[in-house]
């Protein structure tokens, strides 16, 4: 395995890479490798004595300074330990080309950086700041300062900063792969302690917390803090570690950080209550404890970091796939793509019609149930009354009433009754019209590489819609001609092929004869047997031409319809596609906006996860060697 300079190294490009590419964990519904990079989170109340020991463990003063919230937003500070006699300096993530050799410009950059996304309203910010020191006086390490816990607002705060700063604070110490550096005064009652109190609740078995003690020097005479400092008054897996900061005085005179470590070495040494600790007191123990722990939480992570970058990145790389590669800027290539959309479409509406996906058995729904069920509530039972038969005889007839059969009364009779399978004719073109519409509208839905294309969405629809309108009328005035046709000219070998019967003179009609020659009154000559017979023919004949157009008229629909649907549904648009001026594709493919934001954002998070894969791989390709 690398060495710890490689494996925190490794740790602190990670981190960088997060930042930049806008990984800062938390909520949200992209993958988040931030929060499973081991990381040491220093956690304190306000006057804690938190930022004398970030600074007596870097060796420099380098922390703004002041009274209430200093520290708005988290500070990533990343230690890279340099040869001896080489100069120290700092940089910035957000100013990579910067070296500050003066640490009072860092100080004042750190302030800077943080007014400029918080304004100077002392409001806090989750985006951090990547700030990496370069010196011979560190070890490799990591740590994270957050914002100080506090228990009231000041002046200019929002009275939700005391629980906006917790929520800040918790979100990193809730994960478990954070290290807790839990810093509390020794001069107040450890019972008392704000980092202790949130660590104990995320971390009850103090299997991830680091208990830090400062201001020893400060405590009352007569009284040492060995109680917390052997885990007595409050237990944790790791030890405790005593600090003696610097001075307000000493700050004030500028007591540099060396003269500072030698001090706190010198109390501890000296100190009866703690001279039998002193070799694991003081700043510089604490920074080589944490050094050396964190390298090892590293390796034992990696394996698992590993696995769960190149789960996100086959996740990602199919998120994209799924949402499809930004659009090309060329004309050609943007024709390209419309036309190659629009077969894709025309894929999945084929597919529907053919049976590889539902909706093409409702066509024959319509063919096997609706015209059939059409047919029967036709009213012929009445039209073919022996009322309405002697009606249309007797007026096909005219003066002159036929000698043997009426077939005047019989053409009228069949091309009148068969003008009632148009309605149903009409009925079964706009019932397919219908289903090809609402699979268009399908279609389009199931058609994934259509789906950030909005616009285009849009004008396939109409195009595609439009073509059926033509499809329906092409079919509806097939499907009437079927009917006209058989109306127009009646199948006469049907009839002859019958037995005429003639007008029987039976006894009724004998003694209507016998009354007519006594009574003026005109009476009708043949019997109602005789119309009954009429009737029987011609309905005989129309369940014939029925059957025969249950027959055709799906064939008419599906020659009009379906097949031209199949055939050229987008045949017109593909017309119109041709005409268009070049600058007018890119308006076809104007996406969804929040496709594109995603998009964006999968491609920045796939970059970072690959990125880190890259890193490991170096690592463990180096330490090989």
């Amino acid at each position: 395995m690398a060495s710890m300079e490689g494996l925190i190294g490794l740790m602190n490009r990670i981190q960088r890479a997060c930042t930049a590419l806008g990984d800062h964990g938390g909520g949200g519904d992209l993958p988040t490798l931030w929060e499973s990079l081991p990381t040491i989170a220093v956690v304190g109340g306000q006057s804690s004595g938190k930022s004398s020991v970030l600074e007596s463990i870097v060796g420099t003063d380098f922390l703004p300074r002041g009274s209430g919230i200093v520290t708005r937003r988290p500070l990533v500070l990343q230690l890279h330990q340099t040869d001896d006699g080489s100069q120290e300096y700092a940089e910035f993530l957000h100013m990579p080309q910067t070296r500050f050799t003066d640490f009072a410009r860092v100080r004042q950059e750190i302030a800077d950086e943080t007014d400029r996304l918080t304004g100077k309203t002392k409001q806090i910010s989750p985006v951090p700041i990547h700030l990496s020191i370069y010196s011979p006086k560190v070890v490799n390490l990591t740590l994270i300062d957050l914002p100080g816990l506090t228990k009231v607002a000041v002046e200019g705060q929002p009275e939700s900063i005391v629980q906006d700063i917790e929520n800040m604070v918790r979100s990193y110490v809730d994960k478990p792969n954070c290290i807790i550096l839990a810093i509390s005064p020794a001069n107040q009652d450890i019972a008392t302690s704000d980092a202790i109190k949130l660590a104990k609740e995320v971390d009850p078995t103090g299997e991830r917390t680091f208990g830090v003690l400062t201001k020893l020097d400060l405590m009352d005479k007569g009284t040492n803090a060995l109680d917390v400092l052997e885990g007595r008054a409050y237990r944790l897996q790791n030890p405790w570690v005593g600090i003696v900061n610097r001075s307000q005085a000493d700050i004030n005179r500028k007591v540099d950080m060396i003269s500072a470590r030698e001090k706190e070495r010198e109390y501890f040494e000296s100190s009866p209550d703690y001279a039998h600790l002193a070799s694991r007191m003081g700043s510089e123990y604490l920074a080589k404890l944490l050094s050396e722990h964190l390298e090892s939480v590293i390796k034992a992570r990696i394996p698992s970091i590993t696995a769960v970058i190149n789960k996100t990145v086959d996740e990602l790389e199919s998120e994209l796939d799924t949402i499809g590669r930004a659009v090309a800027t060329d004309p050609g290539a943007q024709l390209y793509t419309i036309l190659d959309l629009c077969r894709a479409f025309d894929r999945v509406f084929k597919e529907h019609l053919d049976g590889g996906r539902s909706g093409g058995d409702r066509i024959y729904g319509v063919f096997d149930h609706k015209l059939p069920a059409a047919f029967k509530k036709l009213p012929f039972d009445r039209y073919l009354s022996v009322e309405n038969v002697k009606k249309v005889v007797s007026e096909a007839d005219g003066y002159q009433p036929h000698l043997i059969a009426p077939e005047q009364g019989y053409r009228r009779l069949i091309g009148t009754g068969l003008t009632y399978f148009r309605g149903p004719a009409e009925a079964t073109v706009d019932a397919v019209h219908v289903v090809l519409k609402d699979l268009v509208r399908k279609s389009i839905g199931e058609t994934e590489q259509l789906r950030r294309f909005p616009t285009l969405q849009t004008a396939i629809a109409t195009a595609a819609n439009e073509s059926l309108e033509r499809f329906r009328e092409d079919g509806r005035s097939t499907a009437l001609r079927l009917v006209e046709m058989e109306a127009t000219y009646p199948t006469v070998e049907f009839f002859r092929n019958r037995p005429q019967d003639l007008p029987a003179a039976d006894a009724s009609s004998k003694a209507g004869a016998k009354r007519s020659a006594e009574s003026p009154v005109p009476l009708d000559r043949y019997g109602d047997g005789h119309y009954r017979n009429i009737a029987s023919n011609v309905s005989q004949y129309i369940r014939m031409v029925g059957d025969e157009l249950l027959k055709t008229i799906p064939k008419a629909a599906v020659h009009c319809q379906v097949r031209e649907a199949k055939r050229s549904l987008l045949n017109h648009f593909y017309v119109q596609i041709g005409k268009k001026e070049a600058g007018e594709f890119a308006h076809l493919l104007d996406e969804d906006p929040a496709m594109m934001e995603r998009r964006q954002q999968c491609w920045k998070r796939l970059e970072l996860y690959k990125s880190a894969r890259d890193e490991i791989d170096s690592v463990a390709w180096s330490s090989n060697r």
